[in-house]
């Protein structure tokens, strides 16, 4: 988990902003969290949600430890569709990042914006949620196939050492 969450802030620092859509990149953390957590379980996604949002708020946030709670929710949550989530199918992980995303973003309206007297929530929607979102989404339709690759191979690898 932690060279996955190392290699994941590489690709959100460094790869990712160069293919920035009007300033607006994929929230691979955000990503790694959901999948994390409906793949491993709830604590699973508690811890890996909490871990990844601390190092988010520490890189990206003006308040520390507002998106490690976020994200521990959104990883306790996604982490509740364990018993009904089949690697093959992407259906369920798509359905869960867009919602993830979605209230990922309405939180940070929320927490960094509407606090602030800000209220314009239609130009908040249509210039960062729904860009991140859609980018998102189409960056989950790529990586997904290889995360499950390699948790598969991780997966057959612990077995082999079990037995």
């Amino acid at each position: 988990m932690v060279l996955g969450a190392f290699i994941i802030f590489l690709l959100q620092n460094c790869v990712f902003t160069q293919f920035n859509t009007g300033g607006i990149v994929p929230n691979l953390i955000l990503l790694i969290t959901g999948i994390y957590g409906f793949m491993h379980g709830e604590k699973a996604g508690l811890i890996a949600g909490f871990l990844l949002g601390l190092g988010f708020d520490i890189f990206y946030g003006d308040i520390i430890g507002l998106h490690a709670l976020i994200f521990m929710y959104i990883g306790y949550i996604n982490g509740k569709f364990c018993g009904i989530y089949y690697p093959e199918d992407i259906k369920l992980p798509l359905l869960l990042i867009f919602l993830s995303n979605i209230s990922c973003g309405v939180l940070d309206y929320i927490f960094g914006y509407l606090i602030r007297g800000r209220v314009h929530f239609s130009y908040y929607f249509g210039h960062i949620i729904f860009p991140e979102m859609l980018y998102t989404m189409l960056i989950t339709i790529i990586l997904y196939p290889i995360i499950v690759l390699i948790y598969n191979a991780f997966e057959k690898r612990e077995v082999r050492k079990e037995a």
